[in-house]
């Protein structure tokens, strides 16, 4: 039943993008589409891809562990291990830790910014996917490496602050640099073309 619903739901998003790009209401076209597409990425995809992001954060966040010796990754798991000094952390990447939130919002946001074409998103969203995984390994790492330099008591400082706005700064770097400024190029009249699909 709940299948149904969801294509029935599916074909009326997809209905109206349709009628918002004839009428050319390309603002409530990239909301609408954006919205929707999000969704469908969180009910439908974060299910299969939450697991294997958050293993492939814990194997990149481990190459530090394991060089410098400051702790462990078990990446099979998602689970990276601190000892440190008397106490030691069990660090689970689950869903919010493994980056596919911000991930499907920003494949949502790009599937419907219209400055790029099509073969322009793809690209884009691959090193963009890429960027954000590194981006969210980095945060691990300097939470790993703070707990394991300053004790356990700095965990929650560390994971909730430190680890969050270093990733957030990186995150907000890459808007620019995708979103805000071409479309000041285009403003300013440059190669990009926003809008182009609509005026043929």
């Amino acid at each position: 039943m709940k299948y149904i619903v969801a294509a029935v739901l599916i074909g009326i998003w997809i209905y109206v993008l349709y009628a918002l790009k004839r009428s050319k209401l390309n603002f409530w076209l990239f909301i609408t589409g954006s919205f929707g597409l999000f969704l469908i990425l969180m009910t439908m995809v974060r299910p299969w891809l939450t697991m294997p992001l958050a293993q492939c954060v814990a194997a990149i966040a481990g190459i530090v562990g394991n060089l410098t010796g400051t702790y462990d990754a078990y990446f099979k798991y998602g689970v990276l291990f601190i000892q440190a000094g008397t106490g030691a952390v069990t660090l689970r990447i689950d869903l919010e830790c493994s980056g596919i939130i911000e991930i499907s919002a920003f494949l949502a946001l790009l599937a419907f910014f219209g400055v790029y074409d099509i073969s322009e998103r793809i690209l884009v969203g691959i090193l963009g996917t890429i960027y954000t995984i590194l981006g969210n390994a980095f945060r691990i790492t300097l939470i790993c490496l703070m707990v394991q330099a300053y004790g356990t008591d700095v965990y929650y400082i560390a994971h909730t602050f430190v680890g969050r706005i270093v990733f957030y700064v990186l995150q907000v770097l890459m808007y620019f640099y995708v979103f805000t400024k071409p479309q000041i190029v285009h403003m300013q009249g440059g190669r990009f073309t926003y809008g182009k699909n609509e005026d043929k």
